[in-house]
């Protein structure tokens, strides 16, 4: 049995979508499978899966519901007949840690992002993920932070980046009328080159690199879509907007909001771009967009640079540089159809390779069994 903890599955983003994939290929493989969180929209989810879903304030950061929730998970731990304890998140794992140890169960962690350690109190802060028997990061640039910033010892790591779902994001299976109908919601012009920018909008995702290189795209017809929502206010928008009309480009940058069919969406792309000028943890868009076979064009900072190959399954550029963005996007909008073909071949067998969900799945429960193996040796 294996208790998963993370803040809120409610949240839709890669922490939450890992944590039901693995719920599903625990009861696939015969293991029981409970989840803890503060969610309550997504718990009958974990429920169809065949798991189970406990609601606690395992969110919270104050220190008083922390010590609390080591008594809450505690007997958690004892009355589900929990074997390991898989703790997702930082704060929470302080808590899931010390339940761990006074039932005497294995403790494992994963690290999903980057985070700031600038002060000495902020590492011990952020060290509560390296306390796993077994901590699982979600690249090799998180490997790397891990080691460099807190110490880990590199055996203790195992890298296993998040996976793509590949029945899902496979382009044989999207059907013209999705694809219309999304065309048609984001009134998009027939004929007209689209290079597409998916996720937050939060300034460090490059949407102004984006807009500025548009304006030098030799082609002029191309458009700049920007699908995402979630972070973005109304102030960032209309910045946004502002730049593009500053740039001479305010009718070709379109805003559309989120997406609930990104499958559909990567299909309207000629080009997908990820801009971000920060490190990307994992870099969950240049890697559905290749399963798509779609040109992807990204910056070469954080794990980006472990899942494009430049110049076969897509291009690397530096971060906030639109001259050198422009230029990779016009290589991509130049292929001809046999190049695209072989290209898109290409990189679907690089993301089937290195991030399909089964693999992702299988990494993560041979850690589980390592963990149970060596407990019972002990």
């Amino acid at each position: 049995m294996v208790l998963q903890v993370l803040p809120d599955l409610d949240g839709g983003g890669g922490v939450e979508r890992g944590t039901l994939d693995i719920v599903r290929a625990l009861v696939r493989a015969g293991w029981g499978a409970v989840v803890a969180s503060n969610g309550v929209h997504q718990a009958k989810r974990v429920e169809a899966l065949g798991g189970k879903h406990v609601r606690l304030p395992v969110h919270s950061k104050n220190p008083l519901v922390m010590a609390a929730n080591v008594r809450r998970l505690a007997r958690l731990i004892e009355e589900a007949g929990v074997d390991i304890v898989h703790a997702r998140s930082r704060a929470l794992a302080w808590s899931a840690y010390f339940a761990a140890r006074r039932t005497g169960r294995a403790f494992v962690t994963t690290v999903h992002g980057t985070y700031g350690d600038g002060s000495a109190l902020k590492r011990a802060y952020n060290k509560s993920l390296t306390r796993g028997v077994r901590v699982i990061a979600i690249s090799e640039f998180i490997a790397h932070q891990v080691v460099r910033s807190y110490g880990t010892d590199p055996a203790r790591i195992d890298v296993i980046p998040r996976g793509i779902d590949l029945a899902l994001f496979d382009p044989n299976a999207v059907t013209v009328e999705r694809i219309v109908r999304l065309a048609r919601r984001w009134r998009l012009e027939d004929g007209a080159p689209v290079v597409m920018l998916p996720g937050r909008l939060t300034s460090w995702k490059g949407h102004t690199v984006l807009i500025e290189a548009i304006s030098s795209v030799a082609r002029r017809d191309a458009i700049c879509v920007i699908v995402g929502g979630e972070d973005g206010t109304e102030d960032y928008q209309a910045s946004l907007i502002a730049k593009a009309r500053q740039d001479g480009v305010e009718n070709r940058v379109h805003l559309v909001g989120r997406c609930d069919d990104m499958a559909a969406a990567y299909m309207l792309a000629d080009v997908v771009v990820s801009a971000s000028t920060r490190p990307e943890a994992f870099g969950r868009v240049a890697v559905e967009a290749q399963a798509m076979g779609i040109p992807v064009v990204a910056t070469s900072i954080g794990a980006t640079s472990e899942t494009v190959v430049p110049g076969v399954t897509g291009w690397l550029v530096p971060p906030a540089d639109p001259i050198a963005l422009a230029g990779a996007i016009d290589v991509a909008l130049a292929l001809t159809p046999d190049q695209r073909r072989a290209q898109a071949e290409a990189a679907r067998q690089h993301v089937a390779t290195n991030f399909a969900l089964e693999l992702m799945c299988e990494r993560t429960l041979a850690v589980y069994r390592h963990v149970l193996a060596g407990a019972r040796e002990a």
